[in-house]
């Protein structure tokens, strides 16, 4: 995406360095050749297929006043080069360099910024901090995979944007009056640089679980790519909220504490700063008993899920971390509501039956939110799980046997199919229900209405329904469509159909 201002930047005063010392007076940063603009800086960035830097000769022909690229991009395109007059710029990192080049030429961001990573958690987290920010009366939004929410609103297409769109968007939610903004740092995003130039107060680390091999390659290539927040986006003085309950949670820590951050442990563990305590549960929430430094809370909390005290207490953290008042903070709890697709309501049978939502895409998250509504349930959890295609092979039986295990009734139906047989996804999820531990009633129904139909009429009272996998999602991609379909407003339906209401 292309940026335009009226005032043209110096490549000094956006922090950059041409080659021979060329200057350049910059009009507006893209990162595709097909939105150049006369004065524009390209930035030809290296891709999984193919290096940005072969279309640098479209971009010099269109005005661009200065490329950005590295080595291997300058040596493709040396011979466009030298008989153009642009300035070149060659970095040895050039999306980090773009990330702080966007930042620069945008201007400034909202005063105060979070950024939580993990692999699970981050949606509720952001929005938690977000919440908690409004009940105090702040001007706050959270920025991720449900696009920009809260007092200003803005759609974006991944979890953490491009850094040109990113940086674009903070300047324009400061200009809007937003001073506090809570950021999802997906692995994809720290690993390509996106967050860089971000000035952060606090950062958070949730969890780490199997997700996103088919990009990563290695847990340790995906497990580094997220310590980058803290490595590398956080600065030194900035502080660091950190979930000692996971595994990972001690050495996020030391690794935290070894650059000098201050750290603010969450969870039950015996070093948390922030600690749970104790948690009752009923059918429509909990109620929650714990410790900031040392001193006893208790709170209501309308959310299902144990995991959700957990996200709401390191989302407290963070608020904490970046300067709001601790007692303000504890006390905004209890207002907190449910984030879309997330452990969410969706309807109630006339028998008090529940149905829920929930994105768990992963055999953890499936597994994680099984267990959660257990506490919840007096009657049978029916879980209705798919896969999607074209991504980790791997997780799919993994998370049959997840919904298997935690489960009473399970129902194997289509998720996003994309490109994929939608047959053989299901049955690779089929394969792990069927061998999954103490194997509950499995069924497969290939088309997701039907399913969501199916498992709403199986309910009895004191039963509850789980649809995984999809939560906000408001389409199903099946090919190359995408066509309309929203869990809940699915459940809704059924519910209602069921009940003779429409």
């Amino acid at each position: 995406m292309g940026s335009q201002q009226h005032q043209a930047a110096s490549l000094a005063s956006l922090g950059l360095r041409a080659a021979g010392g060329r200057e350049a007076d910059i009009t507006g940063l893209t990162v595709d050749s097909r939105a150049v603009l006369p004065g524009m800086l390209f930035a030809a960035l290296p891709g999984a297929k193919v290096h940005g830097a072969s279309f640098i000769g479209k971009a010099l022909a269109d005005g661009a006043a200065a490329i950005l690229t590295d080595q291997d991009g300058a040596a493709l395109a040396a011979e466009v080069l030298t008989q153009s007059d642009a300035a070149l710029i060659v970095a040895q990192d050039p999306r980090q360099t773009l990330a702080q080049t966007a930042s620069l030429w945008f201007g400034p961001h909202p005063a105060n910024v979070v950024a939580v990573t993990g692999t699970n958690g981050k949606t509720s987290v952001s929005t938690f901090c977000r919440q908690i920010w409004e009940i105090m009366g702040c001007s706050a939004v959270n920025l991720g995979t449900t696009g920009v929410e809260g007092s200003w609103t803005y759609p974006l297409s991944h979890t953490t944007p491009e850094p040109i769109t990113l940086h674009r968007v903070m300047a324009d939610a400061a200009r809007n009056g937003i001073t506090h903004t809570a950021m999802e740092a997906s692995s994809h995003g720290l690993d390509q640089r996106r967050l860089d130039g971000v000035m952060l107060s606090a950062a958070g680390f949730t969890n780490f679980t199997q997700d996103h091999l088919d990009y990563h390659e290695t847990f340790e290539a995906y497990f580094e790519a997220k310590m980058g927040l803290f490595t590398r986006v956080l600065s030194e003085d900035g502080v660091a909220v950190v979930n000692l309950d996971d595994p990972k949670g001690d050495e996020v820590a030391s690794l935290c504490t070894s650059r000098g951050q201050e750290v603010i442990g969450v969870g039950r563990h015996p070093d948390a700063q922030l600690q749970l305590t104790g948690q009752r549960f009923d059918s429509v929430g909990q109620d929650v008993l714990f410790k900031w430094q040392g001193t006893r809370y208790q709170t209501r909390l309308d959310l299902i899920g144990g995991f959700q005290a957990e996200n709401v207490l390191l989302a407290a953290g963070l608020c904490i971390a970046s300067g709001s008042e601790p007692n303000d903070v504890i006390d905004a709890l209890q207002e907190l509501t449910t984030v879309r697709g997330r452990m969410e309501l969706a309807a109630t049978r006339d028998n008090g039956a529940a149905v829920f939502v929930d994105y768990a895409h992963t055999p953890d998250a499936v597994a994680t939110a099984l267990k959660a509504m257990r506490p919840h349930v007096m009657g049978r959890i029916v879980v209705i799980v798919g896969a999607g295609g074209d991504r980790d092979t791997s997780k799919r039986p993994l998370m049959g046997a997840a919904a298997a295990q935690h489960a009473d009734v399970v129902i194997v139906t289509d998720d996003n199919p994309r490109s994929e047989d939608p047959a053989s996804i299901r049955a690779a999820v089929m394969a792990g229900a069927l061998n999954g531990v103490g194997t509950p009633s499995v069924t497969e129904i290939g088309d997701r209405a039907e399913a969501i139909l199916r498992g709403v009429d199986s309910l009895a009272p004191g039963d509850a329904l789980l649809i995984a996998g999809k939560g906000h999602e408001s389409g199903q991609t099946v090919g190359d469509t995408v066509l309309p379909f929203d869990d809940v407003e699915q459940a809704s339906v059924a519910v209602a159909a069921l009940e003779g209401k429409i």
